[in-house]
């Protein structure tokens, strides 16, 4: 089973803020911050957006990390 972690990343002097949605074994993606979303719905599509790129199938279930610095998404079953 895949867990995709996404975590916020604040801007640079050269890029705007983020969101980086990573899981193991697969190229990461990182997604311009969506300001019209709130924060956990940005996480999910960034998650989403992962998941579209690596056609994996499946309905989503989200959590908060325990450090509060992002997200945990893993497929229901």
């Amino acid at each position: 089973m895949k867990a995709i972690i996404t975590k916020y990343i604040p801007a640079t002097d050269s890029k705007g803020s983020r969101i980086k949605a990573t899981a193991e074994g697969v190229k990461s993606l990182s997604i311009p911050y969506p300001h019209e979303l709130n924060f956990e719905e940005g996480h999910k599509l960034a998650a989403s957006l992962l998941c579209e790129r690596m056609e994996w199938k499946g309905e989503l279930v989200s959590g908060g990390l325990p450090d509060q610095s992002g997200f945990a998404h893993c497929f229901i079953q």
